[in-house]
């Protein structure tokens, strides 16, 4: 029997080389893949942010500032300028002179204002990833701050430290805490409410309209009916008042009495710093018991002036916000003249008032002010009280002559407004 040989056939396929190069990319494609993907799930994605599992301190910004304002750094201690680029994290210190005052915003959104002559540590200011949990802490070791909260989601946690207390801030608080030399402390509600509990254990909520105060060894006084700023109303801002014959002027200031609480005193301070300086004071009268004060014998030049209240049981309200007046030279009798005196309508109560005076003169309206230019032409933006038919422009020269003339407002205006 004849045996019987096994044949393999093979069937060749011709393959163009520019396939061949695909296949190849593919497969090399396909392997990188596979190991990208083995790394990202071993070792997570290395293009990614670092993730923590913890919140991220987020720098508290200054918004505004005057005057000197310092910072000492926690980490380094060192000791810098502020600045609007300078970022605040746990730790660091602010620190006001006498003419510096700070405004910061916060992680929460809360604004802090720093007085002068105050020293605050920022304890904490972290937000989470997420933004759903944001802690604030900063405390007062001397000096004052004022703290506004702003809408604050669930899980917030704004608080201001003493040395003698925690105070938790509710949302849309307006508050300031004050620490004294001797360590008593002040604590004010303007608008909100505060949790405040004392390192002795005693626990309190200080609602809106109230004034607390803290003794050094930690005891809260009797909650009492905040009192409210003095406000202010003569001289008006910016008013240029003009000496006379003797080269002097005596001004009265007048002030209407707080609103809120029962004021027994009122204390006047009168300085050529809108910071009131010791060496820029030129008057202080304490223990007044009249609404309004002659201030005499007041040389030419500009002045700042601002008043607070007192009660009998010892609460002192905060200062007003200062006031300034300019006493000019007694006046040679010569007359200034207006031209082209209009009143051109901005919206809502915002008028421009232009026209044309002596070049170099002092414009004036409204507590607003402004010099004409070369050509003598004036642009000066105010704001009219609601349902004025018109008002007063003054112009005033170097050597004190002055004259005022009314402007009538664009009968449009009113209709516009209702």
């Amino acid at each position: 029997m004849a045996s019987k040989k096994s044949r393999i056939a093979l069937d060749w396929w011709i393959v163009q080389k520019r396939q061949m190069y695909i296949l190849i990319s593919v497969i090399i494609i396909a392997f990188l893949a596979g190991g990208a993907w083995l790394y990202v799930r071993s070792y997570g994605n290395p293009f990614s942010s670092p993730k923590t599992t913890s919140d991220a301190a987020a720098g508290a910004r200054f918004t505004s500032f005057e005057g000197d304002v310092r910072v000492i750094r926690a980490s380094t201690s060192e000791t810098l300028a502020a600045s609007l680029q300078t970022q605040l994290y746990p730790g660091d210190t602010v620190q006001t002179q006498s003419d510096g005052r700070a405004r910061i915003t916060l992680a929460d959104g809360s604004t802090l204002v720093v007085r002068p002559n105050s020293t605050v540590i920022i304890r904490d200011n972290t937000r989470s990833e997420t933004g759903e949990k944001t802690t604030v802490r900063v405390k007062v070791d001397t000096g004052q701050i004022n703290v506004r909260t702003a809408q604050q989601p669930e899980g917030t946690n704004n608080v201001i430290e003493t040395s003698q207390t925690q105070s938790t801030l509710a949302s849309e608080t307006a508050s300031s805490f004050n620490v004294n030399p001797d360590q008593t402390a002040e604590i004010r509600v303007q608008q909100g409410q505060i949790e405040t509990s004392t390192s002795n254990g005693e626990k309190t909520v200080i609602h809106s309209g109230e004034y607390v105060p803290v003794n050094p060894a930690g005891v809260i006084g009797r909650h009492e009916r905040l009192l409210d700023v003095p406000a202010p109303n003569g001289p008006r801002n910016l008013e240029r008042v003009p000496a006379g014959a003797n080269g002097a002027a005596t001004i009265t200031l007048r002030w209407q009495r707080p609103q809120s609480g029962t004021a027994s005193y009122f204390r006047v301070e009168v300085a050529t710093s809108p910071f009131f300086v010791p060496a820029g004071k030129v008057i202080e009268r304490d223990q007044l018991a009249s609404n309004e004060f002659d201030a005499s014998d007041l040389r030419p030049g500009d002045y700042f002036w601002r008043v607070r209240a007192s009660d009998r049981s010892g609460q002192i309200s905060e200062w007003s916000d200062p006031q300034k007046f300019t006493v000019v030279p007694h006046g040679t009798g010569g007359g200034i003249a207006f031209s082209e005196l209009t009143a051109e309508y901005v919206g809502g109560q915002i008028y421009i008032i232009h026209g044309r005076t002596q070049p170099g003169t002092t414009v004036s309206s409204m507590g607003r002010e402004i010099l004409s230019d070369s050509g003598g032409a004036f642009r000066l933006q105010v704001t009219a009280p609601d349902g004025a038919r018109e008002i007063s422009v003054e112009a005033q020269d170097q050597q004190g002559n002055r004259s005022e003339q009314k402007v009538q407002l664009p009968a449009g205006a009113a209709r516009q407004r209702k």
